[in-house]
């Protein structure tokens, strides 16, 4: 079948195929892995800074699974579209879910090595730029999964391009708490990227230690909701709300063992870390976002202060993005 090919929007078939690439057990197992080890390592990072210590080789780790997991959910976002026309409601919605634990993943990983992004312009923007293109795609997805529980598409086999091509059968009485629900996690998506945002480029943060505990709480909240409607949705661990021809979601194929073999890769990294090799700066104090550079024995006069905060070489000045 063609990735292009056009959507059937007449005669829905009594079943759809499965899709291993996008619902299988490994798929799904690796999102939830990676967003599990990542959030975990984030609560660990946070504490350790509020007892003084760097935590230099789990901050590296952290990062090495982040952008692993932002990756894979800008990549199959971006194959759920591409597929739209071939792709049914229940495929959809499981996309839009590990959409979920990939923004849950990056704005944990924000709020433990904020310190660090901040440092340089160049990967401050680039995790910017990241977490637009996982949002821009996100809020897509979340349209076509709210445009099918509108039209009562959503356990239908047809394609989900067909919610902008069919009257549909009109949405279930039972479907509010539906709609309502994913009108809600949109806004909340968009309002989190604007807080990480902030979080992220404001110079002077305010609240921080309350941001930190707030937010990491609200990513796992986020993360564990959005698993467990995996684990009762997918075909692979529970009951998917269409029928499936076959049970290719719950095989282990070689495209199921390379996505939990690729968990191993940021463990390359403590490797690294701990032969000196990558060294992470260490956090500034939470009551200051300066650090004091001094040496007194090579000179004499006033002590030199360096902003642990780059800006952006277009700029032409100190100044944040929040302040004029």
């Amino acid at each position: 079948m063609s990735l292009f090919s056009v959507a059937k929007c007449t005669d829905p078939p009594d079943s759809t195929p499965s899709d291993a690439g996008v619902a299988g057990a490994g798929i799904l197992l690796s999102f939830m892995i990676t967003a599990c080890i990542a959030i975990v390592l984030a609560m660990t990072v946070i504490f350790s800074e509020y007892r003084g210590k760097t935590a230099t080789i789990r901050r590296k780790l952290l990062d090495g699974y982040s952008d692993s997991q932002i990756m894979q959910g800008i990549g199959i976002q971006s194959v759920g579209l591409a597929k739209m026309n071939t792709l049914v409601p229940y495929h959809f919605f499981l996309i839009w879910m590990l959409s979920l634990l990939s923004m849950a993943t990056h704005n944990a990983t924000l709020l433990a090595l904020v310190h660090d992004y901040r440092r340089d312009w160049v990967l401050r923007w680039l995790r910017q730029f990241l977490m637009f293109v996982n949002l821009a795609l996100s809020c897509v997805c979340g349209i076509f999964v709210l445009q099918a529980v509108a039209k009562g598409l959503d356990d239908e086999t047809l394609p989900i391009a067909c919610v902008w091509k069919t009257g549909g059968v009109g949405a279930p009485s039972n479907a509010g708490l539906s709609y309502v629900g994913t009108i809600a996690v949109i806004a909340g998506n968009c309002i989190v990227f604007g807080l990480a945002t902030w979080y992220l480029h404001s110079r002077r943060q305010r609240f921080f230690n309350a941001i930190q505990i707030v937010g990491i709480i609200l990513m796992a909240a986020i993360a564990i909701g959005a698993a467990v409607r995996v684990i009762l949705e997918s075909q692979a661990f529970g009951s998917p709300s269409v029928d499936l021809g076959d049970q290719g979601e719950q095989y282990w194929s070689f495209g199921q063992l390379l996505s939990m073999m690729l968990l191993l890769l940021p463990l390359v990294s403590i490797i690294e870390v701990y032969r000196g090799e990558i060294k992470l700066a260490p956090t500034p104090p939470f009551e200051s976002d300066r650090v004091r550079i001094c040496d007194s024995e090579l000179q004499e006069g006033p002590r030199v202060y360096r902003s642990s905060f780059q800006p952006s070489p277009f700029s032409g000045s100190q100044a944040d993005l929040f302040k004029k």
